[in-house]
């Protein structure tokens, strides 16, 4: 399953111009902005796909740990896409 925007259910904004720039399909050292809806789609369908199978209780839990528990220091992509690993793998 593919996790879209009619799915979240916190309000991003939704600079197109970031869209653009997710084309590469890796997490990598992007600077990650946690209220841009195109941003956390990738990170939520990327983190799904390492998953092996996507959910919608999946995606939901991942957008829901970004929202409120990512904390403030972790700035790329890659370090989003590695602290959910630990967050969701481990707890």
């Amino acid at each position: 399953m593919k996790f879209l925007k009619e799915h979240l259910r916190h309000s991003y904004e939704w600079t197109s111009g970031l869209n653009h720039s997710i084309q590469n399909n890796e997490p990598d050292r992007r600077i990650f902005d946690r209220f841009n809806g195109y941003q956390v789609l990738f990170i939520i369908n990327h983190f799904g796909k390492s998953l092996g199978k996507l959910t919608f209780t999946d995606g939901a839990r991942i957008e829901e740990l970004i929202s409120t528990q990512l904390p403030l220091e972790v700035k790329s992509e890659l370090s989003v896409f590695n602290w959910l690993r630990g967050v969701y793998l481990y707890n």
